[in-house]
C-alpha cells in the first residue's frame, strides 16, 4: 500500500468516525421536537449527506491508478461507432475524419439516427461507412441511442467497438491506449475521460467534471465497478452479445413464468364453475392443466422456449377443435376487449416498460383471472396467454437489445447488466478524445436533467442492491451514484433551516451549544480535507456548487421517472444541443427557483437583522444562521453566472479583446 492510500484510507476512516458521532447524538440527543416540521426534515437531510460522505469514503477506499496500459494485440478487428441524430454535418464529419484516422487497424461507422441524405452521402464520399435503422424498426419503439447502437451491433462484425459520440473527437491513439486491457479474457468495458474544449477555465456550467472522470471512476475501478458512461468507451462486443442473449431467455422465462400463474388462475376458476354432468368440459380443463404442468417440466429440463410453447399451443388448437366446431371469433373478440392482453395491448405494454418481455400487464392478468369463463372460454384463454410469449420478441424491432433500453440513458444498465455477468471494466485515466459541452445554461439542463432521469429509471427499475451476481461493493457503486440525484430534497431542508429561524426564530436543535460545534465542525474540516487530498489540485468547487443550485433538476428527475416507470406516464427524451439555444437577451426563468430562494434567502436575512437589533434573536444563532445563509448565496451565485454566459465564441472574443485594450 502506498503512503498516499494510507492516507486517503486514515482520512476515510476517520471522517466516517467523526460524522457517525456527530449524526447519532442529532438523533438521540439535539432534536427539538417543539418544531419537529422543519427539525426531522433537517436531521434527515444531514443522516443523506452522511451516507453521501461514507460512500464517496467507500469508493475512495481502493483509489486505483493503473498507470502505463498494456500494449494491444496484434489483428484485432475494430468497429468505431460515431452516433447521430440531429447534430450539424460539419461537426459529425470533423469526429468521423478523425476516427478514420485512428492509427490502429479498424472501420469507422457513423450511426445515423436521422436518416440524413446528406449525411450518406458524406460517409460515401469520406469511404466511411454508413448505418441507419432497418426497416424492422418502423412502427416500433425507437430506444433512443440504445436503439441506434443495437441496430449498429446487428449489422457490423468487429470484435471490439470503440463508441463516439458525434461531437468527441478522438485522439489517433485511442486504440493503442485502450485495446490492451482487453489481453484479459474477462475485461468487457475501457472507459476513458470526457473532457470538453469548449469550456473556459471558471467553468460556469460546470461542464468539466474532473472529481468524476478522476478519483470517482479510479475508484470505483477499484473495486471493478468503473462505469460506462456512453461514449469514449471501446467495449468487447462478445460481451454485449452474451449480455443481449441472457437478457433475452431470462425475460422470456420470466414472462413465461408469469402467463403460467395466471393460466392456473383461469383454469381454477373455470372448474368451480363446472355444472353436474359437464365431464367433458372438466376433462378438457384437466388435460390443460396437465399441458401447463407440462409446460413447467420442459423449461426446468432447459427445453427450448419456441418448441414448448408451439407444442402447448398445438395440443390447446386441437382440444379446442374437438369441443366445438362452431366460429370462434366472438371468443376472440372477447379476449381482445381486454386492454393489456390481446395481443396489440401486450404490445402497447411492452413499449411502457421499455421492452421488457418480462413485464407483463398485471391489471389486464387481475382481470382476465377474475372472469367468469366458460370451460372453452378459459382453455382459449391460457392458449392466448401463453402465445403473447413468443420467441419473436413481440412489440420490439429486434429480438436481442444488448444495450439496456430500460432509461433514457443506455450506459449505466447496461454496465451494471455486464458486471453482474461476472464481465469487469477499467478506467484509463489519459484524455484521448475532445468533446463539447453545451453551449448555454438551457442546453446544460436539458443534459443534465436526461443523465439524472436515466440514472433514477435504473435504480426504480432495476435496483443494483437486488442484483444478483454483483458483489456487495459494486452494489453500493452504484447506488452512490443513484443516491446523489437525491440530493435536491435535502437540499429543500439545507434552504428551509436558515429562513426559518431568520424569520420565526425556530432552532431546529435544541440549542447551539458546545457539544453541537465540537462534533459538527471537526466532521466538516476532515470531509473537505478528503476532497482535497484525493483530488490533488482538483477544482471541485463548481460540482459542490451545482449539488445544490441544480436542485430544482435534481427534484424533477425523481419525480418525472417515478411516473414514468410506476404511473406509465411518457418521460420526454431530448438530446443535447451542440450550438447555443438561446435566443436573444438573457432567459431569467430558466433559473426562476433559484432566484426566488435567493431572494427569499436575502429577505430573511434583512428580518434576522432587524430582529438582532430589536433584541428578538438570539445572537449566536443568528451569527451561524448569517453564515449559513451566505453560504447559501455564494453556491447558488453559479446560476447568475451561468445565465449570462454568452458561449464559448463569445467568451473567447471577449477576453481576446480585452487583451488587445491591455
Amino acid at each position: 500500500m502506498s503512503g498516499r492510500q494510507l492516507l486517503i484510507r486514515t482520512i476515510v476512516l476517520v471522517t466516517a468516525a467523526l460524522g457517525l458521532n456527530y449524526i447519532i447524538w442529532r438523533w438521540f440527543a439535539s432534536i427539538n421536537w417543539d418544531a419537529w416540521w422543519i427539525a426531522l426534515p433537517l436531521v434527515l437531510a444531514e443522516t443523506y449527506s452522511l451516507i453521501d460522505s461514507l460512500l464517496f469514503g467507500l469508493t475512495m477506499w481502493r483509489y486505483r491508478q493503473r498507470g502505463e496500459p498494456p500494449v494491444p494485440p496484434q489483428g484485432l478487428t475494430v468497429d468505431v461507432f460515431i452516433t447521430t441524430y440531429n447534430e450539424p454535418l460539419d461537426l459529425v464529419l470533423t469526429t468521423a475524419r478523425a476516427a478514420k484516422a485512428i492509427e490502429y487497424p479498424h472501420q469507422t461507422w457513423i450511426l445515423d439516427d436521422g436518416n440524413r441524405a446528406e449525411v450518406r452521402a458524406a460517409a460515401a464520399a469520406e469511404g466511411i461507412g454508413w448505418v441507419t435503422r432497418s426497416e424492422d424498426w418502423k412502427g416500433m419503439p425507437r430506444h433512443a441511442k440504445a436503439g441506434n447502437l443495437n441496430n449498429a451491433l446487428l449489422s457490423t462484425e468487429g470484435e471490439f467497438l470503440l463508441i463516439l459520440d458525434a461531437d468527441q473527437i478522438p485522439d489517433p491513439r485511442i486504440l493503442h491506449r485502450t485495446l490492451g486491457y482487453f489481453n484479459n479474457r474477462k475485461m468487457a468495458l475501457v472507459q476513458t475521460p470526457q473532457v470538453f474544449v469548449n469550456v473556459p477555465e471558471s467553468d460556469p456550467l460546470g461542464s468539466q467534471a474532473p472529481l468524476f472522470y478522476g478519483p470517482i471512476q479510479q475508484g470505483k475501478d477499484g473495486w471493478n465497478a468503473a462505469f460506462f458512461c456512453g461514449s469514449n468507451a471501446v467495449i468487447r462486443r462478445e460481451a454485449l452479445m452474451q449480455l443481449g442473449v441472457t437478457r433475452y431467455v431470462t425475460e422470456t422465462e420470466l414472462a413465461l413464468h408469469k402467463a403460467l400463474r395466471a393460466a392456473d388462475k383461469v383454469l381454477a376458476k373455470a372448474r368451480k364453475g363446472l355444472e353436474p354432468g359437464q365431464q367433458r368440459m372438466e376433462a378438457a380443463l384437466d388435460t390443460v392443466a396437465r399441458d401447463v404442468r407440462r409446460v413447467r417440466r420442459s423449461l426446468q429440463r432447459g427445453e427450448s422456449i419456441a418448441d414448448v410453447t408451439y407444442d402447448f399451443q398445438q395440443r390447446v388448437d386441437a382440444l379446442a377443435r374437438s369441443l366445438v366446431s362452431d366460429d370462434l371469433a366472438a371468443l376472440h373478440a372477447e379476449l381482445s376487449s381486454i386492454e393489456g392482453l390481446a395481443l396489440d395491448g401486450f404490445n402497447d405494454a411492452v413499449r411502457a416498460e421499455g421492452g421488457n418481455l418480462a413485464v407483463l400487464d398485471e391489471a389486464a392478468l387481475s382481470r382476465l383471472s377474475a372472469r367468469d369463463w366458460s370451460p372453452l372460454g378459459a382453455v382459449e384463454t391460457v392458449r392466448v396467454l401463453i402465445e403473447s410469449v413468443n420467441a419473436d420478441r413481440a412489440g420490439e424491432a429486434q429480438a436481442i437489445m444488448p444495450m439496456a433500453t430500460i432509461s433514457v440513458t443506455e450506459d449505466m444498465a447496461t454496465c451494471m447488466r455486464l458486471h453482474s455477468m461476472g464481465w469487469e471494466s477499467a478506467y484509463h485515466h489519459e484524455k484521448l478524445a475532445d468533446g463539447l459541452a453545451p453551449e448555454d445554461l438551457q442546453s446544460m439542463l436539458t443534459q443534465r436533467l436526461r443523465w439524472a432521469q436515466g440514472t433514477v429509471q435504473v435504480m426504480f427499475r432495476e435496483n443494483p442492491l437486488l442484483q444478483r451476481g454483483l458483489s456487495l461493493v459494486q452494489r453500493l457503486m452504484y447506488v452512490a451514484t443513484m443516491w446523489s440525484y437525491l440530493a435536491g430534497f435535502a437540499a429543500l431542508a439545507y434552504i428551509a433551516a436558515p429562513i426559518i429561524f431568520m424569520v420565526f426564530g425556530v432552532l431546529p436543535v435544541r440549542a447551539l451549544s458546545t457539544d453541537f460545534f465540537s462534533r459538527l465542525i471537526p466532521f466538516l474540516l476532515v470531509n473537505q480535507l478528503l476532497f482535497l487530498v484525493v483530488g490533488r489540485g482538483v477544482k471541485t468547487w463548481r460540482g459542490q456548487q451545482y449539488s445544490l443550485a441544480l436542485f430544482p433538476v435534481w427534484i424533477r428527475s425523481v419525480t418525472s421517472a417515478f411516473g414514468n416507470v410506476f404511473l406509465k406516464r411518457d418521460l420526454d427524451f431530448a438530446v443535447t444541443p451542440k450550438t447555443r439555444q438561446s435566443a436573444q437577451g438573457t432567459p431569467w426563468h430558466l433559473i426562476r427557483p433559484q432566484l426566488i430562494v435567493m431572494t427569499a434567502l436575502v429577505v430573511a436575512a434583512l428580518i434576522g437583522v432587524v430582529r438582532v437589533i430589536l433584541g428578538q434573536a438570539e445572537l449566536l444563532g443568528s451569527i451561524v444562521n448569517f453564515v449559513w445563509v451566505a453560504f447559501d448565496l455564494l453556491i447558488f451565485s453559479v446560476v447568475i453566472e451561468a445565465v449570462r454566459y454568452p458561449g464559448y465564441e463569445a467568451w473567447l472574443a471577449e477576453q481576446n479583446r480585452k487583451g488587445s485594450a491591455r
